[in-house]
């Protein structure tokens, strides 16, 4: 499993192994994820694993990660009537200054902004209390 520098991509063989750790930022987005288990999962050393995924990808893991957790974001303050805080805790962020710098430079506005602009539709949301009594979907 080496990496050839002169085309860019990974080899094949490690492919699996990437989706296999992608798979795992996908459904644990909300869990500190480090990239140290990210490596284990794919079984590969850890910079070997963050040259592949970005030779692959296009991304470093943890931008990646990042962008799926603003993803998951924007769907609860689309969706549910929790507040800033309680999405940036849901999603894994634990500094809410982290997750608002974040959002913003993805989305392009904040997340009370962004929250605003969906508010004002008038289409119903989701109770924040039922979103914490059942769970996240995809969190299982």
């Amino acid at each position: 499993m080496t990496l050839r520098y002169g085309d860019g991509r990974a080899p094949d063989d490690v492919l699996p192994h990437l989706r296999r750790a992608r798979d795992l930022m996908d459904r644990e987005y909300a869990l500190p994820l480090r990239s140290e288990r990210l490596a284990a999962v794919a079984g590969v050393s850890k910079y070997h694993f963050i040259r592949c995924f970005r030779a692959t990808y296009g991304i470093t893991p943890s931008a990646y990660l990042a962008e799926r957790r603003i993803e998951r974001a924007q769907d609860l303050l689309r969706s549910s009537n929790l507040t800033v805080t309680e999405v940036c805790h849901l999603v894994g962020y634990s500094s809410l200054g982290s997750f608002s710098v974040k959002f913003r430079q993805l989305v392009g506005v904040s997340p009370s902004a962004y929250q605003a602009e969906f508010a004002r539709s008038g289409v119903p949301r989701i109770p924040g209390c039922y979103l914490f009594m059942r769970g996240l979907g995809d969190r299982r």
